[in-house]
């Protein structure tokens, strides 16, 4: 499912500082996993941010054909 035309529109876009994403390919859909420790540790700003790259990572997966989910494990207590 993970084709070379979305791996190169997921690495066009310059994520933001200490912040990433992976990319699970699931066979039939793409899984974009948010690291919930490093969400919680950016400043208000950042968070914004992070969330619009993870927006316009989805948005170029999508354009190349993949399904995309969006997930990340909760936080705990």
């Amino acid at each position: 499912m993970y084709t070379e035309s979305m791996r190169k529109a997921f690495h066009s876009i310059v994520p933001p500082k200490n912040f990433s994403i992976t990319i699970i390919d699931n066979e039939y859909f793409l899984t974009i996993k948010l690291d919930e420790k490093d969400l919680t540790k950016l400043t208000h700003d950042d968070k914004i941010e992070a969330i619009k790259y993870v927006a316009q990572v989805k948005k170029a997966l999508e354009y190349e054909g993949a399904i995309v989910l969006v997930t990340r494990k909760p936080l705990e207590s």
